[in-house]
C-alpha cells in the first residue's frame, strides 16, 4: 500500500492510471545526495508533537520531523561511504525583510524574527550536520535550484541523478523535485527521509512528484541502490575522494 492510497480517491487513480503516469524512472549512474532546509526552524530543537512543537518553533513539523533526521542519518552515512556530493540548503532573511520577496506577502506572522540571519532556527540539525568539505548554500525560494549554484556543480561533477531528502513535501521539496526532473535528472525521493507539517499535503505530494517527475522509493531500495555504486565513482572529480581512499 501506498502512503498515499488513503487520501487518493478511486476516480483520480483511475484517471492517472489511464494517462500513463507513474512509470518508474529508476535510478542514473552518478547520483549526488540534496538536503533541502534540515533546520530547527522546521523540527524544532527537540521532537515534540507538532501541536507543541508550534509553540516555540511555529513552522516545525513536530515529530515526524526528527523521524525524517533520524531516517537520514542512514542515508547520510551511506552516501559517504561512497563518497558522494552532499549539497544542503538552508534559509535565513534579513532583519527588514528586504530579500524575502513575495514571502511578505503570503504569512501573517512575516515580523517574527525566527528566520532572521544568525538565529539558531535558520542552523542545520547538528544530527546531519555537513562536514567540511560538503556544498552549503542558503535559498531564497522553495526550490534548492531557484537563485543558486546547484545545477552548476551538478554540470560540473557529471550527476545524473538527484536523491532528494529534507523539508517541506508540498513546498521545498516538490518546487525541487519540478526544477530538478525540467533539467532532465532522475528524481529519487526516499519516503522516510522527507516530511511536511500537513499530513494530507505531505502524501498527495508525495504522490504527485511520483507519478510526475520522479521516484518515490522506500528508504532500503535507496540504500541499496547507494551500496551497489563503485567506491570510486567521484575521484578525480572531487579532490577528497581520492585522498580518502588512500587514506584507508
Amino acid at each position: 500500500m501506498a502512503i498515499w492510497d488513503d487520501v487518493l480517491t478511486e476516480q483520480d487513480r483511475i484517471v492517472y492510471e489511464r494517462a500513463g503516469w507513474g512509470k518508474p524512472a529508476g535510478y542514473g549512474q552518478r547520483p549526488a545526495l540534496l538536503i533541502v532546509d534540515v533546520i530547527y526552524n522546521f523540527v524544532g530543537d527537540v521532537p515534540k508533537p507538532i501541536l507543541e512543537s508550534i509553540q516555540t518553533w511555529r513552522y516545525s513539523c513536530g515529530e515526524v520531523g526528527w523521524q525524517g533526521v533520524y531516517a537520514l542519518q542512514k542515508l547520510i552515512a551511506a552516501a559517504r561511504r561512497k563518497h558522494m556530493p552532499l549539497f544542503y540548503t538552508t534559509w535565513e532573511r534579513r532583519a527588514d525583510k528586504a530579500d524575502n520577496g513575495a514571502w511578505n506577502r503570503k504569512n501573517y506572522r512575516i515580523d517574527d524574527p525566527i528566520d532572521v540571519i544568525g538565529h539558531k532556527g535558520n542552523e542545520i540539525v547538528a544530527e546531519v550536520a555537513p562536514e567540511p568539505h560538503d556544498f552549503t548554500f542558503v535559498k531564497k525560494k522553495p526550490s534548492a535550484f531557484f537563485g543558486t549554484p546547484l545545477v552548476s556543480y551538478l554540470i560540473d561533477m557529471k550527476v545524473d541523478t538527484i536523491i532528494l531528502t529534507g523539508t517541506t513535501t508540498s513546498g521545498c521539496i516538490r518546487a525541487t523535485a519540478v526544477d530538478g526532473f525540467s533539467y532532465n535528472y532522475y528524481v529519487v525521493v526516499p519516503e522516510e527521509c522527507v516530511w511536511d507539517r500537513g499530513e494530507v499535503s505531505h502524501k498527495i505530494n508525495l504522490f504527485d512528484i511520483n507519478e510526475k517527475y520522479g521516484d518515490v522509493r522506500k528508504l532500503d531500495d535507496v540504500l541499496q541502490y547507494i551500496d551497489g555504486l563503485p567506491d570510486d565513482l567521484y575521484e578525480g572529480i572531487l579532490p577528497w575522494v581520492g585522498a580518502a581512499q588512500g587514506a584507508g
